[in-house]
């Protein structure tokens, strides 16, 4: 938790965050994703002055266990004064004891984003995925928390004027907006319309003009001129005068890398990373194809 600080800003963890989209991919199933086509909505976590501070606090966990579909789980909630803005226990389980600090006391709009995050540590626990190091792991959960549904509250908890800033989470709020973004792209569903900051909403569009340049990457048919360019040129190199692949092929600056089987005469394939989950997706190189993605089962128009 940040206050009164500095945030870091921009996109520095983007690859990590992408990462994080793939492994929830691949550990849920499209099946299981598609279940969380629905947000948690602001009146279900809305949390004023008047209400009893722990009756509701509980019931804000609740709604974030029923939201996880974790039914069996019941999450014991206090408040003290730490450094962190909240901490669970990962125990056994069925009951989990989370601990807010003690500025969420008055801060109470704040308490649904805190539990989004912790509830999320219970789900990730059970499922038995993780990412190796605290920094890395603490970003997978931010990720999933928002990439299913919560972290909207995450992102809307970020506020920032002259003299104090606040922000709960790992990820930056532009990488906030874009794992939002690319959920909304997903479901169609607008987060936008519930945040209450302004910067949170400013991340946000930020964060969907990164999710877009994603679906315009070549050899996707939505590219621009420009990528369309540089990629027939990277195209010409990797095919060499005489239909051999020229080594090295792999660019740092460009998503797409060109690779050849063990002969000369091997088709040329074109590899790139899906626009939806971002795993690697390998086609020939041949023209028009179209290609589907067999993890999250996005159908892609290439131009390869």
């Amino acid at each position: 938790m940040t206050s009164d600080g500095a945030v870091e800003r921009g996109f520095p963890h983007l690859e990590t965050v992408r990462s994080a989209v793939t492994a929830l991919y691949r550990r849920l199933s499209y099946d299981t994703v598609q279940a969380f086509s629905v947000s948690v909505a602001p009146v279900d976590v809305a949390f004023c002055d008047t209400d009893d501070l722990h009756m509701g606090a509980q019931r804000v966990a609740r709604e974030m266990v029923r939201h996880y579909r974790l039914p069996d789980a019941r999450l014991i909630v206090s408040f003290r004064d730490m450094k962190y803005a909240a901490h669970v226990e990962l125990a056994a389980g069925p009951e989990y004891f989370v601990e807010l600090n003690d500025r969420f006391r008055t801060h109470r709009r704040d308490v649904g984003a805190a539990l989004a995050h912790e509830v999320m540590h219970v789900y990730l626990h059970r499922l038995g995925l993780s990412f190796p190091g605290t920094r890395d792991n603490e970003l997978l959960t931010d990720t999933a928390a928002t990439y299913l549904g919560a972290g909207w509250l995450l992102l809307d908890a970020f506020r920032q004027d002259e003299v104090s800033s606040q922000k709960l989470g790992y990820l930056t709020p532009e990488e906030f907006g874009y794992v939002l973004a690319k959920r909304s792209l997903v479901f169609g569903e607008d987060p936008s319309v519930w945040f209450t900051s302004e910067q949170a909403h400013s991340a946000y569009v930020s964060g969907m003009e990164l999710a877009r340049l994603d679906e315009r990457q070549p050899p996707l048919t939505a590219a621009g001129w420009t990528g369309r360019r540089r990629y027939a040129r990277e195209r010409r190199h990797a095919q060499g005068q005489r239909g051999v692949l020229s080594f090295p092929s792999v660019r740092t600056d460009v998503p797409y890398s060109f690779t050849r089987g063990g002969g000369r005469e091997e088709p040329l394939r074109v590899s790139f990373p899906c626009p939806t989950c971002h795993q690697r997706i390998r086609v020939p190189v041949r023209g028009r194809v179209r290609a589907r993605c067999a993890l999250c089962r996005t159908v892609l128009e290439c131009d390869t």
